[in-house]
């Protein structure tokens, strides 16, 4: 049998094994997933209320052993981990005091005796999840599907399979049915068969452009919806009016919590030039804290990243910028997994540091003449997932946010997603949205009643 092995990207010693799922095993599950949608679609408001009450609770009674799983399967300092688990536990809640009141009928005024707008779940959603967020990406996706009384088949990243299993387990102790939610460990190759399988009813992917292009290509063939969350070259605009202290501080953590590995962290900061050479001096004092060191003390900030190949490409970002002729600002330091951060200025707008998606901890400073130009810089990308503006004045925030080409801007703050509020890119950052009430209306029928 064919297997997915996990590497403790630490230790780089094998942690799991998990066999790939044969073909009769796959269809199976979805029997069951199709069979299982005919029951929960039917469940009350007030029932997944209560589910989703105890998966809080459960979620939360098991941070540790999760909190561990998580930072050994993908190396995630424990303390990330842990707020992991707690960003779940509050999701849980807020779709369950909120679903049935983002699900009331809206009536529409016409000639008619009555219309109105209903939304029903559409069946068995396929959810494709990455391994830098392995229990968030999963329950940010799942929980307004599941709500919304669709089923859901989950097939996460081979590395941290351990996480999707403890996962599939606790959920089925909080109370959804057997078959509402189940992993599918498959090979790329399965991907495109489960898709096509009539049952499924749609695709939600988080992870590469690459992935992306082809489940869209896959889904679109078969005319099935697909929600897309894919990579990010997120500006982090800091203007001459900003606070540079709380600028600085938020710009290392954006860029360097989770080694780098988040796709809506900032990665091109566009400084003006007034204050260029003040923020990187606060950028050098401070960026000391965030060298990597074993992810299970409370105290690391950074731990490694989640596989070695993955070392081995930020490395090679690294080395095109520097040939493009960035200059670095830190020395470079790697070893294995661990790899220090990478502070790049004079950064070229032709380098993959500028044009592409970097996953670790490599920062590309750009100088902006103005205002204007720092909006100019920032757009001049083909990606549109998240931004940052960095000002005093924040009206003018506000009105700079606005022409940002991005699903999310925050102003003087770190860009983080938030059950209230819907995320999502546009362009080459996908389609679609999660969280908020919107993620629940991404898998349903938009159904309108006319009664004569």
């Amino acid at each position: 049998m064919k297997s997915f092995q996990t590497i403790n990207p630490f230790t780089l010693q094998i942690i799991g094994e998990h066999e790939i799922e044969t073909s009769h095993s796959i269809q199976t599950k979805i029997a069951k997933a199709h069979e299982a949608f005919r029951y929960w679609v039917n469940v009350k408001s007030w029932e997944k209320n209560d589910i989703l009450k105890r998966l809080a609770t459960l979620l939360r009674s098991n941070k540790t052993d999760l909190s561990v799983i998580i930072t050994q399967e993908m190396g995630k300092p424990i303390t990330e981990s842990l707020a992991e688990v707690e960003k779940c536990a509050l999701t849980c809640e807020f779709y369950g005091n909120n679903h049935a009141e983002f699900f009331q009928h809206k009536d529409i005024k016409s000639e008619f005796y009555k219309s109105y707008i209903t939304y029903q779940p559409l069946g068995i959603i396929l959810g494709i999840m990455p391994w830098n967020f392995p229990l968030w990406q999963v329950v940010r996706f799942a929980i307004p599907t599941l709500t919304a009384g669709n089923v859901v088949l989950l097939k996460h990243a081979p590395n941290v399979l351990g996480c999707a299993k403890m996962l599939e387990s606790i959920f089925m102790e909080a109370g959804f049915p057997e078959g509402v939610l189940q992993n599918l460990v498959i090979d790329k190759e399965n991907v495109r068969n489960v898709i096509a399988d009539y049952r499924i009813k749609g695709v939600s992917l988080t992870g590469s452009e690459k992935a992306g292009r082809e489940v869209a290509s896959i889904a679109g063939y078969n005319l099935k919806k697909s929600v897309l969350e894919l990579g990010g070259n997120d500006p982090f605009i800091v203007l001459k009016d900003a606070d540079l202290d709380k600028a600085a501080k938020i710009a290392l953590q954006s860029r360097m919590q989770n080694a780098g590995q988040v796709c809506i962290s900032a990665k091109r900061w566009i400084v003006e030039e007034a204050v260029k050479d003040a923020f990187i001096y606060k950028i050098l004092d401070q960026v000391k804290e965030w060298c990597p060191a074993d992810p299970m003390l409370p105290t690391t900030k950074m731990g490694p990243l989640a596989r070695l190949d993955l070392a081995e490409n930020i490395e090679k970002q690294y080395k095109d910028a520097i040939d493009k002729d960035a200059i670095s600002l830190i020395p470079y330091q790697r070893e294995n997994c661990m790899v220090y951060p990478m502070i790049l200025d004079n950064v070229n707008h032709e380098s993959i540091a500028f044009r592409e998606e970097t996953f670790g901890p490599l920062a590309a400073i750009i100088s902006a003449k103005n205002e204007d130009y720092a909006i100019a810089l920032a757009n001049d990308s083909r990606f549109g997932l998240g931004a940052t503006v960095f000002t005093e004045d924040v009206e003018k925030g506000e009105k700079m946010a606005l022409r940002i080409n991005s699903g999310i801007v925050f102003v003087n703050g770190l860009v983080k997603s938030d059950p209230r509020l819907p995320v999502g890119g546009i362009n080459n950052s996908g389609y679609g949205r999660e969280l908020g009430s919107f993620g629940l209306m991404e898998f349903v029928n938009i159904k309108s009643i006319i009664l004569n």
